[in-house]
């Protein structure tokens, strides 16, 4: 019987040619750049390592850097305005900022203040002073705010944060040495 030799020829048509694998997700894209991307970090850091071994350093003594607590406290403004409202305005929100805001109380338990409680200490019990600066307050505050505003002590109150009555405060105090008072 004579042997059989291999066929040359093509092979059969009917058979399929492999198909496309389907498109990568997002996330799968994502993780193979994430792989990329920590494989050259890795990469890099060994040769920063290889290239910077022959560099002598000598250890930091963290004595000479670190020298003790700074002071923290905050230096008091100069007065900025030369009229006396504007400037119990301008202490008062100096003292909001440093000393604390709160609401529902003058002052509460940590000694921090309302806005009406910071002009009445700023005001130094001048009275007649302290209800100027309310007054022009309340006028800020419902230039802002429109009419509605009853009193200061109320839009204290309504707000959950010092943002917008430390602006307030530091915007009446312009009013005020606008209006020269």
């Amino acid at each position: 019987m004579p042997t059989r030799l291999p066929s040359l020829a093509r092979p059969d048509p009917t058979t399929a040619a492999p198909s496309a694998a389907p498109p990568l997700s997002l996330e799968e894209r994502l993780t193979l750049v994430n792989a990329a991307m920590t494989a050259r970090l890795d990469e890099a850091a060994v040769a920063y390592e290889v290239n910077t071994a022959h560099i002598e350093t000598k250890p930091l003594d963290l004595t000479d850097v670190v020298t003790g607590p700074l002071d923290t406290r905050a230096a008091p403004l100069p007065d900025l305005y030369p009229t006396p409202v504007a400037a119990v305005l301008q202490r008062a929100h100096q003292r909001l900022i440093s000393g604390g805001w709160c609401k529902d109380a003058l002052v509460d338990a940590g000694g921090a203040r309302c806005m009406l409680g910071a002009i009445r200490i700023e005001a130094g019990g001048n009275r007649r002073l302290e209800a100027d600066a309310a007054r022009v307050l309340l006028d800020a505050i419902r230039r802002q705010f429109g009419g509605e505003v009853d009193s200061v002590p109320s839009f204290n109150d309504a707000h959950g944060t010092s943002r917008v009555p430390l602006r307030m405060v530091d915007q009446a105090a312009g009013l005020a040495d606008a209006r020269g008072l």
